[in-house]
């Protein structure tokens, strides 16, 4: 199984990155197709109460490199990949790795 991880940095607004994420980006990176599990964080304070690394994360689960390939290189899959540049004012880090069960 691989997993496409979006990291997103601190936004300039927090309200405004929440709003555009669950009424625009969230429905467009929904519809593509292959993708076994969809996940979202949104990060905590650390225990000491300091800042976390990153502000959310974005997971999500293929069954493996063709399928993952094929969402990616969808409409919906470059849909999604140009629209974070919209909304994500703190900058996003993408990674891809093999999940170890």
């Amino acid at each position: 199984m691989l997993k496409l991880t979006v990291l997103y940095g601190h936004p300039k607004s927090p309200e405004d990155f929440e709003k555009y994420y669950e009424e625009k980006h969230g429905p467009i990176a929904s519809k593509m197709k292959g993708v076994l599990r969809f996940e979202i964080t949104k990060f905590s304070t650390g225990p000491d109460g300091s800042r976390p690394a990153y502000y959310r994360m974005a997971e999500l689960y293929f069954e493996g490199p063709n399928q993952m390939q094929a969402a990616i290189a969808s409409p919906e899959g470059k849909a999604a990949i140009s629209d974070i540049a919209n909304f994500a004012t703190g900058g996003a880090t993408v990674i891809f790795g093999t999940v170890e069960e």
